[in-house]
């Protein structure tokens, strides 16, 4: 086992936390959209919040997947084959949300916005499930023979571990985007996310914590029990910093639940990247599934330039657009103009 190939696992689980972490409130907000907000301001009001940043955020997920295929092609490989299936279905909910922002203000029509809202939040439901599903998995287990190939049929990947994985990010990106919308709005909506995130935003974050007993319970170490004894403590102030309306602090105490939980998961199944629920013989491990010595230092080289660069600009695009929004400053809708009038 390489020293390379155990830094790009540890890289790679830097890159899946950072994704859930900045994704994760964007997808929150997208399925708040669906289910907390009351009229097209409010819903239109949620979208600018996120406005500036969605996209920008979704590269985190490139580079983890891109950094899966480069630095341990047979985890990759086993994986995504594994799960084509449900990934299909989480690039579908990928995009229809990237199109339901693009095209929900461009109709004239109440009716038109409404489905392309609707399909927004439902496109962050499926993706948000689809990742935790897999993320959920490759931490738990899947059916692999000797050559890392599924064995079964194209839903042996589903299981109590799926479904659990699905729900503890569904949970995550609902309680981090409450508190994400409480910093980020004034208003009704403000004082909406505030309840949400003291009441029901505990709640929703127990299959994440269940999640990460699972792991423990099976292969945890000291290192790990005090990852989670980090990650409780955020969760446990996350709560109460939301019962005394300590917006930013709820905020980060969430975060850090996340943050301390998956470090603690990925700290239980290391040097295991992909565990065969058939044979452990057969899991996939940080030394059998890595690339050659020379492709991991060529990607060492790139990462060293490329990673500073893209954290240090996204950070100078929260910074820019860190103001709060209110309802009145998202106007009424209006009819569009067109450029160019008929004759």
């Amino acid at each position: 086992m390489s020293p390379l190939a155990v830094t790009w696992f540890v890289l790679i689980a830097v890159l899946w936390t950072g994704y859930l972490f900045l994704e994760g409130f964007d997808l929150g907000v997208g399925m708040h959209m669906l289910v907390s907000a009351r009229d097209e301001r409010e819903r239109r009001l949620m979208l600018n919040t996120i406005g500036p940043v969605w996209d920008g955020n979704e590269v985190w997920l490139i580079t983890a997947g891109g950094a899966m295929f480069a630095a341990f092609p047979y985890w990759y490989a086993s994986l995504l084959s594994a799960l084509y299936l449900p990934l299909v279905v989480v690039l579908v909910g990928l995009i229809l949300r990237a199109v339901s922002i693009e095209f929900a203000g461009k109709g004239r029509t109440a009716t038109w916005r409404r489905c392309w809202d609707t399909l927004m939040g439902l496109g962050s439901l499926v993706a948000a499930f689809g990742i935790g599903a897999a993320l959920g998995l490759t931490t738990t287990g899947l059916p692999l023979d000797a050559n890392g190939d599924r064995v079964g049929g194209p839903m042996a990947w589903f299981s109590p571990a799926a479904v659990l994985g699905g729900l503890a990010v569904v949970g995550f990106c609902l309680a981090h985007a409450s508190t994400f919308l409480a910093l980020k709005t004034d208003g009704p909506v403000r004082l909406r996310m505030r309840r949400f995130s003291a009441v029901a935003a505990p709640v929703a974050l127990l299959p994440i914590v269940a999640w990460v007993l699972v792991v423990q319970a099976r292969s945890g170490g000291p290192v790990g029990w005090a990852l989670v004894a980090v990650a409780a403590a955020g969760g446990i102030g996350g709560a109460h910093a939301a019962r005394r309306a300590r917006e930013g602090r709820a905020f980060l105490g969430y975060g850090l639940l996340l943050v301390a939980g998956v470090a603690a998961i990925f700290t239980d199944v290391f040097p295991v990247v992909l565990p065969s629920t058939l044979d452990h013989a057969w899991d996939l491990t940080v030394g059998n599934a890595s690339a050659s010595p020379y492709s991991l230092a060529v990607m060492s080289a790139v990462a060293a330039f490329g990673v500073p660069l893209v954290v240090a600009y996204q950070a100078w695009t929260y910074w820019v657009f860190r103001k709060r929004l209110a309802p009145e400053t998202i106007p009424a809708p209006h009819d569009f103009v067109p450029a160019v009038r008929a004759r």
